[in-house]
């Protein structure tokens, strides 16, 4: 029961959090949301975000790091973005990659 509550609590919590921080958005004053540092901020945000947890989804088990089919599948979507591939072809590149490699069982 006690575990229960908890999860609740932190619900909760981070609830309260969220909407702080959406209050504080509209409480900041707007020349400082202009300001050039912070535009450049703001728009590597969501490549920074992006980019840990694709590091996390594919170099983590659970608590361990690993190396397995998934890095061959990041390393072809890497080899095909520089090679300016459709964003298509660079996820079925890298599903087919991992996907053959867990079922050849090399990974």
């Amino acid at each position: 029961m006690a575990s229960l509550m908890t999860l609740w609590l932190i619900v909760l919590g981070t609830s309260l959090v969220c909407f702080a921080t959406k209050v504080a958005g509209y409480l900041i004053p707007e020349r400082w949301i202009h300001h050039e540092r912070v535009q450049r901020i703001n728009g590597l945000m969501p490549i920074v975000l992006l980019s840990a947890l694709v590091a996390v989804q594919s170099l983590t088990t659970k608590t361990h790091l690993v190396i397995d089919h998934r890095l061959a599948g990041i390393a072809v979507a890497l080899g095909a973005l520089v090679l300016r591939a459709p964003f298509p072809l660079v996820v079925l590149s890298a599903a087919l990659t991992s996907g053959l490699l867990v079922h050849w069982h090399l990974a």
